[in-house]
């Protein structure tokens, strides 16, 4: 299995594409994909899209997983975050890409064992499940921490009865 994850964001999208192969995972790419503020939102976010849409292409993902919106206080960034979260939906729709999506505490408690983990926690324990030498950067380990977080839910999805 092959999965993309997605951490959007206006300024820095976040993305991990990781393989489970017999259960090895390992990280086949990951970075973040940063626009300039000093763009038009329509550019930025074209040029989210371009790159996701790139990268779907060459790594041929059987499934994308973009992280679901936490609205905190500040509105106008949770519009922004939402408008690229809608690219890379767009970006795996247009690719015919199924797409998951899973909480900031699920995927926390997924990969870390504790919902209110911070960020570097998760980037610890990305670097120690993917056996990377260095902690990736903190989009990228949210991204392929999103990806762990549903390979192992699909792993024991198919270990559970299937619902009467």
């Amino acid at each position: 299995m092959r999965v993309m994850g997605v951490d959007p964001g206006i300024s820095t999208t976040g993305f991990g594409v990781i393989s489970d192969s017999e259960g090895r995972l390992s990280a086949l790419s990951f970075g973040g994909i940063k626009t300039s503020s000093n763009l038009p939102l329509q550019t930025r976010l074209k040029r989210i899209y371009d790159e996701l849409s790139g990268l779907i292409k060459a790594y041929s993902p059987d499934v994308m997983v973009v992280e679901e919106l936490f609205f905190n206080r500040n509105v106008t960034s949770a519009f922004t975050v939402g408008m690229a979260r809608g690219v890379a939906l767009l970006a795996a729709e247009m690719s015919g890409l199924p797409v998951s999506s899973y909480t900031p505490l699920q995927v926390k408690q997924a990969v870390v064992g504790y919902g209110r983990a911070t960020k570097w926690q998760v980037q610890r324990m990305v670097k120690v499940l993917l056996g990377l030498k260095e902690l990736p950067p903190p989009d990228a380990a949210d991204a392929l921490a999103l990806a762990i977080c549903h390979i192992n839910s699909h792993k024991l999805a198919q270990l559970l009865p299937a619902p009467t």
